[in-house]
This record gives structure tokens, C-alpha cells and sequence, in this order.
């Protein structure tokens, strides 16, 4: 008996660890097809529940993709609605597990479990497509080789089965195997595990489908706690989003408790008709007939459950709102696809800040006017505070993605000190022109003219090194470089008109000092915008010999 209970643990510990290497597989080589279809993210619900359903058809995990949710929540680029939808979506696409594990009733385990092996011997080659390809059939083979340990710890030992179907006649009260299936995959936190345990287990008889189908409900509850964890320390919204997450499996059980214990005799009669002599199959048909049944249901009612949520997780009021990253959360760590996705939207953010800096500490140098000091010193702030966070969190992501994604984060880290770098350029030109005002220096209008006319090249190079880094496109970065070209020109062309206006007298001595400064401050900006520029072509970092190529 004990010997029993140890193979059955093994089994279960093989199986998990079979779903989650496939799930690793399947995230890493589906990451473009994530990234597809989280761009088509709307307020569509349908579209949302489509997108939820396809993602964690990819990933097989519905909390992977509830705590990827609820990062996307916590960064605040979805709302709500959105999640709520998408969530739905996910309850559907997680059912698949259920139908691949009923799979073993047709004999076919075996060859299954083959591919447990030659996954493995995939993994020894070098290509990194066929190294995750073979990490997708090693932990596709380990789940039917689970499953037999499983099965085979009932095999020819009538006293474990005995045991079994006695504990389950003892807590036949269907409240009962609802809350002993929500503990059960609390613990393991994966619905589709937990269901894959229940189903193998009405295959060898050691629980009957009447009993197994509350605890499939049971299990849905469950699955809630990996969301609800995840939305430790996260905004109010990913709160409510995991709120949500529970409510509508809640719902959903209670709708589905009513009728089973209503009609649990006919309920099963009525598998039983659909599929016949195939107890596995039943149960995990009844399971996606749950979710698809209750997305049905409360879709209509997206809204009012967004509405509930906001009632019972109410904002609270802060002094002041700590300061995060706006599209990066750790929790997106768990999809490497989607964080190196975000990434790059953070930075590009951070490098709009830089650019609005530029634009508007300029203002000062030009009127002598302060009016935009304390929103250029709040985005400065933001500027260095995502150039560190984003820099941990770059370390963190880098061994998680694969060996080109690897590449260009090195590249990112370069892109975040130049685009830092402006932004202490900018604060440089606004304390340039307070300090002319304090001491009442104003430039003459030959050098206001030439001073503007070198910010306008700038701020187009800002425009052309933004648009290759966002679209990833080199095909502007000639005209990049000549900008560049023709700034350096302007910095000595400009340096030469000045000492002539000194000559003249045209101009205060007192002056080159902060006109100097401003010509030197615009062109090293232009040598950070052509590093951000060329990071596209070169991303070890060495922006020179990236010039040199597409020169050459």
C-alpha cells in the first residue's frame, strides 16, 4: 500500500513537472504568436476572450496567463474590461490539458511517452529552435509517462483503489469535494494538473465521474489563488483584476453546483451518452463545457463585474502614488516574450520624456522663461528612476530569453545611458537659461537664431534615431549621420561667429561661457541620438563599427 501511494506521488510529481517544461516550450518558441495576439488586445470583449483562449492554448496555463494579466494591469496598459475578458478567454484555453490527458483512454500512451525521449535527444543538438522543440516533446512525452505511474500505482492492487473510492464515498457531499478539489490545486496551483490527477484516477475507478465532476468545479475555484498571490504589492487594479478571476469561477461553480446537485443522476447520464465507456473522456468534456458555459453566461456581464470589483477594492487615497515603471511589472517575468515586448516600450517612453525635456528646457535658454521648470525636473526624475529600474530589470530578464533577444538587450542597456545622458543635458540647458535670466543675459539675435537653428537639426535627429529604435528600421540612418555631420560643423562654425561677435562688440563677454556650454550640450545630445540611432544595427553596443557597416 504504501509502496502505492509513493508511485502514485511520483507520478503526480513527473506529470507536473512534464506540464510545466511543455509550457516552458511552448512560451518561448510561441513568443511572435503572443506578441500577435496581445497586440490585437482591445475592448472587444469577444476579441479578448479569443485572445485569452489563444495565449494559454499556447502556454497550457491559465494562471500563467492571469499573472501575466495582472502585470499588464499593474504596468497600466489594460484595463479592467480588457483583463476580465481575457481572463474568460484563458478558463477556455486551459481545458486542453484535460482533453490531452482523457487522450491516454485510447491506448496511445505509449507512443506518447516515447516522445519523452526523443525530446531529450533534440535538446543535444545545437540549433536553439530544435533545442525548444524538443523541450515541447520531452515534457509533452513526461506527461503520458506521469500519467502510466499514475495509473500503474493502481494496477493489480485492488486495496489502493478500495481505499480511494471509500474516501470519496465517505466525502460524497458535493459543498465537501468542491472545497477538498479548490485546496487540492491551491496547492499544486494548476487547474489543468488537478484535472489531469481526477481524470486518471475515474479511469482506474478509484473515483466516480459524480463525485469527480464537484471536484472539477472545485479545482476552477483553486486555480484563482496563483492570481490572487500574484496580486500581492500590485496596484488596486491587478487587485480587482484577481477579484474578478474569482468571482467568475465562483459564479460559474455555483450555477454548475445547482444543476449537478439538482440533476447530478441525469447530469452524468447525459455524458455518459455522449461519450460512452470512456469515464475519462466525460470528465474532461464536463470541464470544458464549465468554462465555455459560464464565459457565456457572464460575458454580458464584463461590466458589472468590473463594477463589483471597484466596490469592494476601493481606491485609497495617497499622499503621494510610489513611483513605478509604467509597462514593465516582474510578474511579466514568467513570459520572457512578453517582457522583452514591454521593454522596449518602456524605453521608448523614457526617450519621448528625454525628447519633451530637450524641447521644453530649450524654451529657456531662448525666452528666459521658467514656466516649464518643475515638469522638467518631474521627468527628469522619471528618466533616472526607469534608467535603474530597467536596468535591474534587464539583468533579471536576460538569461530567460533567447541567445538574439539576449543580443539586443545588451544593446538596451547602451540605449538607456544615452537617452539618460540627454536628459541630464536637458536639465543642463534649463539651468543654462535660469541662470542667464537671474543674472539678466540675454543672447544676441544672430545667436539665438544659430542656436535655434542647431536645436531644429537635433530634434529631427531626435524624430529619425526614435523611429529606427521603435520600428527597429535602419532605413533612415544615413540621414541621421549627416545631421550628426552637420551639427559637429555647426559646433565650430558657431564657436568662430561668436569670437567675431565678441570682436565687434556685439556680444558680452560674459555670455561665452553659457553660449559655449549650450553648442557643446547640443552636440553631444546628437552623439547620444546617433548611438540610439545604430543600437538597431549593432546590438553588442559598439555604435561606431555599426556606422563603419552601413557606410561600407
Amino acid at each position: 500500500m504504501l509502496e502505492c501511494f509513493l508511485i502514485l506521488l511520483a507520478g503526480v510529481g513527473v506529470f507536473i513537472a512534464g506540464m510545466n517544461m511543455l509550457s516552458d516550450g511552448l512560451e518561448k518558441s510561441a513568443g511572435k504568436g503572443m506578441k500577435r495576439l496581445l497586440g490585437k488586445i482591445s475592448n472587444n470583449r469577444f476579441a479578448g476572450v479569443g485572445v485569452g483562449a489563444g495565449v494559454t492554448a499556447i502556454i497550457q496555463s491559465s494562471s500563467a496567463t492571469s499573472v501575466m494579466v495582472i502585470g499588464f494591469i499593474n504596468a497600466g496598459i489594460m484595463t479592467l474590461t480588457q483583463a476580465t475578458a481575457i481572463i474568460m478567454g484563458a478558463n477556455i484555453g486551459t481545458t486542453i490539458t484535460g482533453v490531452i490527458v482523457s487522450l491516454k483512454s485510447l491506448g496511445i500512451s505509449g507512443y506518447m511517452s516515447l516522445l519523452a525521449f526523443v525530446g531529450v535527444m533534440m535538446t543535444f543538438f545545437k540549433p536553439e529552435k530544435i533545442k525548444q522543440i524538443g523541450g515541447i516533446l520531452c515534457g509533452f512525452g513526461l506527461i503520458f509517462v506521469g500519467l502510466d505511474l499514475m495509473g500503474s500505482a493502481f494496477d493489480n492492487n485492488e486495496d489502493i483503489v478500495n481505499w480511494f473510492a471509500d474516501l470519496f464515498t465517505k466525502i460524497n457531499f458535493p459543498l465537501l469535494l468542491i472545497l477538498c478539489g479548490a485546496v487540492f490545486t491551491a496547492i499544486i496551483q494548476s487547474s489543468s494538473a488537478a484535472t489531469g490527477i481526477f481524470i486518471t484516477m475515474v479511469g482506474v475507478g478509484a473515483l466516480g465521474i459524480d463525485n469527480a465532476l464537484f471536484l472539477v468545479l472545485g479545482s476552477n475555484i483553486g486555480t484563482c489563488v496563483t492570481a490572487a498571490l500574484a496580486s500581492i504589492g500590485a496596484t488596486v487594479n491587478a487587485k480587482r483584476t484577481a477579484l474578478i478571476h474569482l468571482t467568475f469561477n465562483v459564479l460559474g461553480s455555483i450555477v454548475f453546483t445547482i444543476i449537478l446537485w439538482s440533476f447530478q443522476e441525469f447530469s452524468v447520464q447525459l455524458l455518459q451518452g455522449m461519450l460512452p465507456n470512456n469515464p475519462q473522456m466525460q470528465l474532461a468534456w464536463f470541464h470544458v463545457i464549465f468554462n465555455v458555459t459560464t464565459t457565456i453566461i457572464l460575458l454580458p456581464f464584463v461590466k458589472q463585474l468590473v463594477k463589483f470589483a471597484e466596490l469592494v477594492i476601493r481606491e485609497k487615497p495617497k499622499a503621494e502614488e510610489n513611483r513605478q515603471l509604467k509597462y514593465v511589472d516582474d510578474r511579466l517575468l514568467k513570459t520572457p516574450p512578453i517582457a522583452f515586448m514591454q521593454v522596449k516600450k518602456e524605453i521608448e517612453y523614457m526617450t519621448a520624456l528625454a525628447r519633451e525635456n530637450i524641447e521644453n528646457s530649450f524654451e529657456a535658454i531662448l525666452t528666459g522663461s521658467d514656466k516649464n521648470g518643475k515638469e522638467i525636473y518631474e521627468k527628469e526624475g522619471i528618466i533616472d528612476f526607469t534608467n535603474h529600474s530597467l536596468s535591474k530589470y534587464l539583468i533579471k530578464l536576460s538569461p530567460l530569453v533567447n541567445a538574439g533577444d539576449e543580443k539586443t538587450i545588451g544593446s538596451f542597456f547602451h540605449v538607456l545611458n544615452d537617452v539618460e545622458r540627454i536628459g541630464d543635458h536637458a536639465e543642463n540647458f534649463h539651468e543654462i537659461g535660469v541662470q542667464m535670466t537671474n543674472e539678466g543675459l540675454t543672447f544676441s539675435e544672430s545667436a539665438l537664431s544659430e542656436l535655434k537653428t542647431m536645436h531644429e537639426k537635433v530634434m529631427r535627429m531626435f524624430e529619425i534615431a526614435s523611429e529606427a529604435f521603435d520600428d527597429t528600421n535602419s532605413a533612415r540612418l544615413g540621414e541621421l549621420t549627416a545631421l550628426e555631420n552637420e551639427v559637429d560643423e555647426m559646433k565650430r562654425s558657431l564657436s568662430a561667429s561668436h569670437f567675431a561677435r565678441l570682436a565687434e562688440g556685439s556680444c558680452k563677454v560674459e555670455l561665452s561661457a553659457y553660449f559655449f556650454s549650450t553648442v557643446a550640450g547640443l552636440e553631444r545630445v546628437a552623439d547620444h541620438l546617433i548611438n540610439v540611432g545604430y543600437s538597431v544595427l549593432n546590438p553588442t553596443g559598439s555604435q561606431s563599427e555599426a556606422r563603419k557597416e552601413a557606410q561600407v
